[in-house]
């Protein structure tokens, strides 16, 4: 299906944009905050203290520590399906436990765009309709440091190509490229008695996509941050007997980034009559994020804006996860992020099959409020595990 550029990264602006209603400008290549995995995405996108399959390169690279084996894991999922612009996300990952040397991860994320016919500034189409995709390449390492505490990390590569080759503006579009690291720290406890159940706990910690800025024009002043975030979760897993257990998760997101506008007198004249976009570098931004941030409502002005402190700038996800004798899974979660902050707020419902090697996992997001941008979406996940 073919769209105007403008229409479609609009479409992309939803992904999961945290902060694009809070901070001028926001962050490019957010597909790099979709959770890849449908089991977590079945629990309200909750996994950093987990992190105990594959998928723990996304989470939580330190939960590659704890694993055995080698294990593969494929996700797709038609990505905002209301909107009908053809975008989708794909996902791919392999681990492979090296003995006490650790355990290595690669990882690759595709998400397409789609194709778009771009258009000026005065929306008049100009040139050929154009395909766009993101794309992210990685390693991840984990290793475990004793019985209760893993650290890992992750370096990636990431290509960005919305609109090569168009000229909008005086401005010549190009593929942007970054790169971007991961750190993270695991802790599970030694089982433990709590009421009859044999119960462990859990806590992990992320800093992910710590890294440059992209830039897709190749001029000065026009570099935008990639979406650093620092994920911190807590969790348990209860069982309850031989055959039946339940983990019990919470994550807790802060995005890292930080961007600001402000109206300058360019010519001298007295008159503020030009904004200047600041992106603070990825060091500076790790104290400079926690700033209350003053949002503007409509994008006009007219309205008085609103103040987001820290607190409210952190979201929140967390949920249940049953399993019977460990082949049959079901699910359930809920997201929440302030109204003033991307106002996502949605539930999440999901299930699971594991036989021999061969697991299958799927999620559901019912969208909470009008017209959100994620109801419906659907993600399917496989994982084969060899060697355990």
């Amino acid at each position: 299906m073919t769209r105007s550029l403008r229409t479609g990264l609009a479409a992309l602006s939803l992904l999961a944009a945290p902060a694009a209603l809070a901070q001028v400008g926001g962050a490019s290549v957010l597909f790099l905050q979709i959770e890849p995995d449908s089991r977590a995405a079945g629990m309200g996108n909750a996994g950093v203290a987990l992190a105990d399959n594959a998928n723990a390169a996304f989470w939580n690279p330190a939960g590659l520590g704890f694993q055995r084996g080698t294990e593969f894991g494929l996700t797709y999922s038609k990505w905002l399906p209301q909107f009908d612009a053809g975008l989708s996300f794909q996902y791919g990952v392999v681990k492979y436990n090296m003995g006490k040397l650790g355990t290595l991860g690669a990882h690759i994320t595709y998400f397409d765009l789609g194709e778009f016919q771009p258009t000026d500034e005065n929306g008049t189409e100009i040139g050929d309709p154009i395909q766009s995709r993101d794309l992210a390449i990685g390693l991840s390492y984990g290793k475990e440091m004793s019985n209760n505490l893993a650290l890992g990390g992750a370096v990636r590569y990431i290509n960005s190509d919305l609109a090569s080759g168009t000229t909008v503006g005086g401005q010549t579009y190009k593929p942007g490229t970054a790169f971007a690291v991961d750190l993270g720290a695991i802790y599970r406890s030694k089982p433990f008695d709590m009421g009859g159940m044999n119960t462990t706990f859990r806590a992990g910690a992320n800093l992910a996509n710590f890294g440059s800025t992209i830039n897709y024009t190749g001029q000065a002043g026009s570099d935008n941050p990639i979406p650093t975030n620092l994920r911190f979760g807590l969790g348990a897993t209860f069982d309850l007997d031989e055959f039946n257990r339940v983990n019990a998760l919470v994550d807790f997101n802060k995005q890292l980034y930080h961007v600001t506008s402000d109206s300058v007198d360019s010519d001298g004249n007295g008159s503020l009559d030009q904004r200047v976009t600041t992106v603070d570098s990825p060091f500076k931004a790790l104290f400079s994020s926690w700033k209350t941030l003053t949002v503007d409502i409509d994008g006009s002005g007219a309205q008085a804006p609103e103040q987001v402190s820290a607190l409210q700038q952190i979201t929140i996800g967390g949920g249940l996860e049953y399993w019977y004798n460990q082949l049959f899974a079901m699910r359930m979660g809920g997201f929440y992020e302030n109204p003033y902050n991307g106002n996502r707020k949605f539930l999440t419902l999901g299930a699971g099959l594991r036989y021999n090697i061969v697991g299958a996992d799927f999620s559901y997001i019912y969208g909470l409020g009008t017209d959100s941008p994620l109801d419906r979406t659907l993600r399917f996940s496989l994982l084969i595990a060899l060697n355990r």
